[in-house]
């Protein structure tokens, strides 16, 4: 692959939308497809398929970067309170259990959903499918008082249950962050615990995803590959802290309702774009 000044813009953008993308409930997987199909990269199929999941670390990492007094489960300085969180370890837990579904589902029908089910169609309908869900829930949750306020209040039933509609995220343009905030706030699950969750989730959810497309690809990168994924993956932390930080803010005094609405609209450009041309 030849690396040219053109090529290296075109990752920066890929890498703008993902971090972007990534953590609004707006599908990352679905834009960065929909991108593709009108700003072609330079590479081999197998590597792009590699490409869009394995970017996503560096979205990843700045969630570690942002929640890392949450998420680190040691304490040091302060034997008087003890060098293990036990809060955070029972969260990591929380989140392993809440994994499991995805995993199986992912290991099984991975290869036959890319088969079938990464295409423009299929994706833009998901968008106005899920846009459409978060308008009619989060109207409906108006009228409710979330059962669980925190993220330390979420039990293991909990964290399964948000872990099921995780599952639904495997088909492009549903979105994870989306599936999972949806199914959070169902079952009563305040906004900000929904999203915190959600961190928690994503990051053993896509290092274990990156594992496997890396596996898959092989090990045996030339260098424009490797200059490519890291500046993908680069591009993607540096604008992930700044969108984190946006949604943390926004969900303290907003809903998810402009997001459903974003979601129809593209979705319905997309069909309208791919019925005419």
């Amino acid at each position: 692959m030849e690396l040219t000044v053109f090529e290296i813009l075109k990752v920066i953008f890929l890498g703008i939308v993902e971090g972007i993308t990534e953590w609004l409930p707006i599908s990352s997987t679905g834009h960065m497809l929909l991108v593709d199909e009108f700003i072609k990269l330079n590479m081999s199929d197998a590597f792009k398929e590699m490409f869009f999941v394995v970017i996503q670390l560096g979205a990843i990492m700045a969630v570690v970067v942002l929640f890392w007094g949450k998420m680190f489960p040691f304490r040091f300085g302060d034997r008087r309170r003890g060098m293990i969180r036990k809060d955070v370890f029972s969260l990591w837990f929380k989140t392993a259990f809440a994994c499991i579904p995805g995993a199986v589902v992912t290991i099984l029908f991975d290869d036959l959903i890319e088969s079938k089910l990464h295409t423009p169609t299929v994706i833009a309908l998901m968008l106005i499918i899920y846009g459409v869900a978060f308008i009619v829930i989060e109207k409906w949750n108006k009228k409710r008082k979330p059962a669980v306020k925190t993220l330390n209040d979420i039990s293991y039933k909990t964290a399964l249950m948000i872990g099921l509609f995780q599952v639904l995220s495997i088909i492009p343009g549903t979105s994870r962050s989306g599936s999972t905030i949806i199914g959070a706030l169902i079952i009563g699950v305040s906004r900000t615990a929904a999203a915190e969750f959600t961190f928690f989730l994503a990051v053993p959810v896509m290092f274990g995803l990156s594992f496997l497309k890396i596996l898959k690809f092989g090990f045996s990168f030339a260098m424009a590959e490797i200059i490519v994924l890291l500046l993908g993956m680069l591009v993607a932390f540096i604008v992930s802290l700044f969108v984190i930080k946006f949604l943390m803010d926004y969900i303290r005094k907003h809903d998810f309702i402009a997001f459903g609405w974003y979601r129809i609209g593209i979705g319905i450009i997309v069909l309208l774009y791919f019925a005419i041309f």
